[in-house]
């Protein structure tokens, strides 16, 4: 019963969601501040799924300006999680194939998102230069899932190197952002417990070159390796004792 009442209310809400979201946008289409204000009603969804979602934020984390944010991407669930960590003028990178998935795709696409196609290497290199080049024109900030792929309870996987890349053509700082394991997360329970979501400190790329682009990923990946391995233990605990 648990599993087709939230079926129905996810339905519900993607639907409202794509209506007066794309009425919304299309005020004012590929806006860079409609990411950040749709990411924000799309992570109240949390609370339908049984999760109690708790946001952190490193102190002057709404300072920082321009930057490449950086998150662990695990399922589908980050839809409804690391939504709401989004930062105001923040754009995301994904396929170019979402645009066809129904509802979601176009509100994805008016939005403001980057789309690529990973399909074609040499296009998939030339995003990276219009990544950096719409960071300079228009200070936006991007938000990219380094590992390329859901994780799907495999832990964090082996980093790819476009986010770096971006950061370090830009000169503009890395912001991990980390989300506490939601493998656990299942749509017929009713309390689904602790998820934490916090946006680290920057990292700086003042002086790097493309020659660092491994010194950086690496030192990005091994912070939020240990910050993920933190989070997990406290969300464990503090649901284990609800």
């Amino acid at each position: 019963m648990i599993f087709l009442l939230r079926i129905i209310a996810v339905t519900i809400f993607a639907v409202v969601m794509f209506v007066f979201g794309c009425g919304y946008c299309l005020l004012s289409p590929r806006n860079p501040k409609n990411v950040h204000n749709v990411g924000r009603y799309f992570c109240k969804m949390a609370r339908i799924l049984g999760i109690k979602l708790e946001l952190r934020y490193a102190e002057g984390a709404d300072d920082v300006g321009a930057s490449i944010y950086v998150a662990n991407h695990q399922n589908n669930y980050d839809l409804f999680t690391v939504s709401g960590a989004i930062m105001p003028r923040t754009v995301t990178v994904g396929k170019k194939s979402l645009i066809w998935m129904p509802l979601f795709g176009q509100l994805y696409w008016l939005t403001g998102n980057i789309l690529i196609d990973r399909a074609n290497r040499s296009r998939a290199a030339g995003t990276i230069s219009q990544i950096v080049e719409k960071i300079k024109q228009l200070q936006v900030s991007v938000w990219m899932f380094p590992e390329g792929t859901r994780s799907r309870g495999r832990g964090l996987l082996p980093f790819k190197t476009g986010a770096f890349h971006a950061a370090i053509g830009a000169q503009v700082p890395v912001v991990p952002i980390v989300c506490s394991s939601t493998d656990h997360v299942k749509m017929n329970r009713w309390d689904n417990g602790v998820v934490i979501v916090e946006v680290m400190p920057p990292v700086s790329t003042e002086g790097y070159t493309k020659e660092d682009v491994r010194k950086l990923s690496d030192q990005c990946r091994t912070m939020m390796e240990n910050k993920l391995t933190e989070l997990n233990v406290e969300a464990s605990q503090r649901s284990a004792k609800k």
